[in-house]
């Protein structure tokens, strides 16, 4: 009868020490690019302390096992995205299981991929012309992703079914590596989150073939999409999101949640996550677990049909 009396006043004076958040992809990437600016702006609304701590490796599945893990007292969290609904398809042998061991926060971000290329090393200007060149050029390009079994190899395997061309796929520890790979031009392109490729697009160090949407993404109105490029049934997004080991106390959930939907309704983050290509979004609890089920199916028929493996 005591545990939850207790457990609201333990929610009350949460968090009384640092909330380490694992973020399993190594700096860089794109779920830095919105860990970081969400977690920065957490800290600075509570004045306690979040903490990212960047565990990657196997396309973002030993950061999941870590949390999996971690003790559930409100102090851990784990931000995932979208290769961690690809995972279960890709690894028979997961060490966690996403719907069951974790407890879903909400969504941080849903940001369509990009296909973006180095433009000294591929001399097109978009997507149609792309298409030419790739089957004129047949195995000879190659793309990086941020490992065998994320969203961008299976990305990339999806673009390749759908428009019937050949390229080579250069797997990293990571879409930071990967990234500065293409921008320095080790690998040709890259099926990449619009979020870490958008201030190299900007900047013009890599070039935007089209974004994998039915519409345009924001802060970007002059890259085209998929469909206007000729292919509109490629659209892919990248997502992050949020969640707690199981176990963790409702409570303590709540008020991750709600600091959480504080932080991503603030107009710094909005105006933020307008740079990075993205909405603000709306999806927490529940809604959000059902959203990361939905997925888990969709990307498990993307793998069967791809004959996409980790080797």
């Amino acid at each position: 009868m005591l545990a939850a009396p207790f457990v609201r006043a333990q929610s009350a004076g949460w968090p009384s020490r640092p909330v380490t958040i694992v973020v399993p992809f190594p700096a860089g990437g794109g779920t830095d690019a919105f860990a970081r600016p969400l977690f920065a702006v957490m800290t600075r609304n509570s004045g306690k302390q979040f903490v990212i701590d960047n565990r990657g490796g196997a396309g973002g599945t030993v950061g999941a096992t870590i949390s999996s893990k971690a003790a559930p007292d409100g102090y851990n969290f784990f931000m995932g995205a979208v290769h961690h609904a690809i995972a279960p398809a890709m690894y028979p042998k997961l060490e966690y299981n996403l719907e069951a061991d974790f407890i879903p926060v909400g969504l941080i971000s849903s940001v369509p991929q990009v296909i973006v290329v180095n433009p000294q090393r591929v001399p097109v200007n978009d997507l149609k012309g792309f298409l030419e060149y790739v089957r004129k050029n047949p195995a000879k390009l190659n793309y990086g992703s941020a490992g065998n079994g994320t969203s961008h190899h299976l990305a990339g395997e999806l673009f390749k079914l759908q428009t019937k061309t050949f390229i080579t796929h250069i797997p990293y520890r990571g879409a930071g590596p990967a990234l500065q790979d293409l921008i320095a031009g080790q690998v040709d392109l890259m099926f990449d989150g619009l979020g870490s490729s958008a201030s190299h697009i900007k900047g013009g160090r890599i070039k935007a073939l089209a974004v994998a949407s039915d519409k345009r993404a924001p802060g970007f109105p002059d890259v085209p999409t998929s469909g206007e490029g000729g292919v509109p049934t490629y659209q892919v997004a990248t997502w992050y999101g949020l969640w707690a080991p199981k176990g963790t106390p409702k409570e303590l959930v709540e008020a991750m949640r709600a600091e959480m939907q504080k932080a991503l309704q603030s107009d710094e983050l909005k105006k933020t996550w307008n740079g990075l290509g993205t909405d603000t979004p709306n999806l927490y609890g529940d809604a959000f677990g059902r959203f990361v089920s939905a997925e888990i199916k969709r990307w498990g028929e993307v793998v069967k049909k791809s004959g996409a493996t980790l080797e």
